[in-house]
Parts: C-alpha cells; structure tokens; sequence
C-alpha cells in the first residue's frame, strides 16, 4: 500500500468525504448525545489536529484530536472519569470562550473497512502524535476504546484494561497499538460515554429484543446495556481507557 497521511486541513477537498467514509462503528453508537450534538461544531474547527490517510487520492481512514484547556479550576490535573463525552464538553466550551489550550486529545481513528488490518491505525496514531508534538504539546491523551472488550461485557475494564501478556504488553490488541506508540495506561474512564433510549429505539438500533429487565448483553458493546421493562428505557455506559502519550 502507498499511503499518504496528511492533515485534514492540508487536503480541505475531504472535509465532506470524512464524514461520508464507511467505518465499523456500531449503530447504537451513533446516538451519544454528547457526539450527536457536539462532535461536529468540535472537530470541524479544527481540521488541522485531523489527520487522514488516502491511497491513490482515495480516503482510507482518518483520525481526529482536539485541544482543550485541562488545568483550569474545576477540571485537572486528575484526567475525567467522564473520558470521551468530557473532552468535547470541554473543547466546545473552550472554542466559544476563546480560551487558550494546554492539552490535546485523541478522539477517535477510523479506518474504512476494506483496509482493516492493514497497520492504519497505527500509522494514524503515530500521525496524531507528530501532529500534536508539531503543535508544541508534549503529550497527547486518548481516551481509548479497548477493542477486545466487548468479547467479555461482563468483565470490569479495570480488570481488562490491565491485563497483560508474557511479554508484559496489553491484552487488549488497541491497547498494545497504543503502548507500543508511546502511550502509558493511566486510569479507566468509567462513565465515557452514556446512550440512553426507550426499548423500541434500542431494539431498532441493535436488532435485538430487550424483553428482560436487568442487564443486557448486546453485540459490540463493552459491558451491558440495563433494561427497564416498567419504565421503558434501556441505558449503556460505556467505560474508556485513559492513556497518555509522552511526546
């Protein structure tokens, strides 16, 4: 493969294909209030911490970060249990606020489908720290998605996160991208990201029945989803991993 990563804002004739590349996010996903009302006006203000791979002038995958401010009263030093969903809080209030950043956050890494397992998403990760280096920041953090966690939902990500093999890397397969890039394993995020909905929402969102109550196994997510048949709703809150990444 001849990739070329660039910034987002180096290449602007991809600002709208980004949004319109395939990826593997689950559906349910999707429904984050936080992502829905706030990841858009976030990001697109800061195309040049977006970084995009492309092959033959066609877009493969893509990664975003944004700056924030971290050591203001009320937040730092102690990064947020609220992880993801935080971070674009805290970016968003920053950009109308104009105030000045101290901090840079890894968002999210996407890679279209057909080039998975292809090493991209190391190369995206590598491109985000050169990039947040570049900038003149000497970390970058991430509040990362262990991609094999949702193989065991009934495991605490304490217990996951931490997992090592022999050779004392990360279980978890994006976990040891991240720690053989650099980045150290910090703390569990425990409240990242939170979707809730009525029954029928969940149900057209993941195909599946939820016609029990108490907790809920549902594919690609990593811990369960808790139902509630009497007052009709079901909410998912899922754990991150903060890692940090010493540039």
């Amino acid at each position: 493969m001849a990739i070329h990563i660039t910034t987002l804002a180096e290449r602007p004739e991809f600002i709208g294909t980004v949004w319109e590349m395939p990826d593997s996010w689950p559906t349910f996903m999707d429904h984050d209030p936080i992502a829905w009302s706030l990841f858009g006006p976030v990001v697109q203000p800061h195309r040049d911490y977006a970084v995009i791979a492309t092959e033959d002038d066609v877009l493969v995958g893509h990664g975003h970060s944004v700056p924030f401010a971290l050591n203001l009263p009320g937040r730092g030093p102690e990064l947020p249990d609220t992880g993801w969903d935080q971070i674009l809080m805290w970016a968003h209030s920053d950009l109308r606020k104009e105030i000045t950043p101290d901090a840079v956050s890894a968002l999210e890494i996407s890679i279209h489908p057909e080039h998975q397992g292809n090493g991209l998403s190391a190369l995206l990760l590598n491109a985000l720290r050169d990039n947040a280096k570049s900038k003149g920041f000497t970390e970058l953090l991430a509040p990362v998605r262990p991609n094999g966690k949702h193989l065991e939902p009934h495991t605490s990500m304490s217990e996951y996160a931490f997992r090592t093999r022999e050779d004392g890397l990360p279980a978890d397969p994006w976990l040891r991208v991240h720690v053989r890039a650099g980045g150290t394993i910090v703390k569990v995020a425990p409240a990242s990201q939170t979707i809730s909905g009525s029954l029928a929402q969940w149900r057209t969102w993941t195909g599946q029945p939820f016609d029990v109550n108490g907790p809920v196994e549902v594919p690609l997510t990593l811990s369960p989803v808790i139902c509630d048949l009497a007052e009709n709703y079901a909410v998912y809150v899922e754990p991150n991993v903060w890692v940090r990444h010493s540039l």
